[in-house]
């Protein structure tokens, strides 16, 4: 079991084009899998890719495209773009001032289980914003971490989606820390509606640090999975 993890940050970078570079890491560990059937000593390799993207509209692939409030045309005009991608859960935005990460995983270094593989993910945020003095929870049915749940006032500050595949896992959680949640304003986020949105910004009245918060996710992801996390030269995408 390799529990050492390849940490990249893309910095700011297309979505279309993280998706793809996604894709290939899959596709890399899934086909070690498939060859360690007959060469069971072969390891497979673990990736941990933090993002930044420009404006972006993407819906899971069950979601409900009435969840998306604007035109193509008014999508051009916001200067943003839009994808269906093959995640679960409905629509999501990422954009400048957000925390996008995506563990892409064989769990079979780690363990079999993908609830607990979701629950971990959303620990590692509830950890790390609580160093900000944030109460970070989660809402019964709802993947994601979430501010004051069971009153008036819930508010999600991070978002989560995964796609899973013969226990290799992609895409993963969005967490808002200077986000401008005006862009929040054109989507019912996650097909929940009612419920608002917030970042690290605005609860705290201030610009945040961002490559503290990374710093700080990693320490907890790290602990939480119990692996090792390397910093390597990111890939020119």
């Amino acid at each position: 079991m390799n529990k050492h993890i390849q940490l990249q940050d893309l910095g700011h970078q297309d979505y279309k084009t993280t998706w793809e570079y996604q894709e290939q890491l899959f596709k890399k560990i899934v086909d070690v899998k498939l060859e360690k059937r007959n060469r069971p000593e072969l390891e497979t390799d673990n990736y941990f890719l933090f993002v930044e993207h420009p404006h972006v509209y993407t819906l899971g692939k069950s979601g409900d495209m009435s969840n998306l409030l604007l035109s193509e045309k008014q999508l051009e005009a916001k200067g943003a773009t839009f994808y269906k991608i093959n995640r679960g859960g409905d629509i999501t935005y990422h954009g400048p001032g957000q925390i996008v990460g995506y563990p892409i995983l064989d769990l079979e270094n780690f363990f079999t289980d993908i609830h607990k593989y979701l629950r971990l993910l959303e620990e590692a945020i509830i950890l790390t914003i609580a160093e900000y003095g944030l109460q970070g929870t989660r809402s019964e049915g709802e993947t994601g971490v979430w501010l004051d749940v069971g009153t008036p006032f819930a508010r999600k500050i991070c978002a989560m989606g995964v796609r899973a595949s013969r226990w290799v896992t992609m895409h993963g959680f969005a967490l808002n820390v200077n986000a401008d949640l005006g862009y929040f304003d054109n989507i019912i986020p996650c097909g929940i509606k009612g419920k608002a949105v917030t970042s690290m910004h605005v609860e705290l009245g201030k610009t945040i640090d961002e490559a503290e918060v990374k710093a700080k996710i990693i320490t907890h992801f790290s602990v939480l999975f119990e692996a090792e996390m390397e910093s390597v030269v990111s890939k020119s995408l």
